[in-house]
């Protein structure tokens, strides 16, 4: 017998020719997966149509706790949803601002650039949108020519990013400098747009966080040599009586 606990089964064993002899479960393990299996609910195996099907086979109390569950596969299913539907920076004309921006579903972040294509910085900026928008597929990333939603607009404002949801602006980068510069790096504007809640960001700090170190001491060194320079200009100065 393969299972009996002998020595000859153990040489055996030992040269593969049989195999390793399997460990008995500890009774806490099997008492914890039989809890599991016996707490696990059919519906939790159910899609939604199958949820509907079945709902008068349950009781009051399960009928609840079924109705919560739908709930949360439904709105699984609407993240999935807009998943597959955005993904991409989308050109929309002004007529659509409305329907797409303004008028956009309640709990969708929309971020949206008016540029003009003869600057270079909107150029920059919608590259790294496109690719956000790819990182980012639940977020909708749209991109209109300035010019068929606001007239006379100024080029010292563009590129102007703004950020909506429920129809109300919740953040807005007017301007090079504001969105960030003419070497504005795609980190960079992640981390600006997850600082307004429009994107859940995966970065652990703002990626211009050693610039501005880097920018600070500089300014530190600069005082200080000038300081020290006043200084020995005062020392050198002769003593008038």
């Amino acid at each position: 017998d393969p299972n009996e606990d002998t020595e000859w089964n153990d040489i055996l064993r030992q040269f593969g020719i049989l195999p390793p002899k399997e460990k008995p479960k500890d009774e806490t393990e099997e008492m914890v997966l039989y809890s599991q299996k016996e707490a696990e609910k059919p519906y939790e195996r159910m899609n939604l149509e199958e949820l509907k099907e079945a709902e008068d086979d349950f009781d009051e109390a399960d009928r609840k706790a079924i109705e919560m569950y739908r709930q949360q596969r439904l709105q699984e299913w609407k993240r999935l949803q807009r998943m597959q539907k955005y993904g991409e920076l989308r050109e929309i004309s002004g007529e659509q601002y409305v329907k797409e921006v303004t008028d956009a579903p309640e709990d969708v972040w929309v971020i949206i650039h008016l540029y003009r294509s003869s600057i270079p910085m909107c150029l920059l900026v919608n590259e790294h949108l496109n690719l956000l928008a790819r990182k980012f597929p639940e977020v909708k990333f749209l991109k209109a020519i300035v010019n068929s939603c606001i007239q006379n607009y100024h080029d010292r404002c563009l590129p102007t990013i703004l950020v909506y949801k429920s129809g109300e602006i919740k953040g807005r980068f007017i301007g090079i400098a504001e969105c960030g510069g003419i070497y504005l790096k795609v980190e960079e504007l992640e981390w600006k747009l997850a600082e307004v809640g429009a994107i859940e960001t995966d970065l652990e700090e703002n990626p211009q966080k050693s610039i501005i170190n880097i920018m600070t001491l500089s300014v530190q060194n600069i005082s200080a040599h000038e300081d020290t320079n006043t200084k020995s200009s005062d020392v050198m100065k002769p003593h008038i009586t």
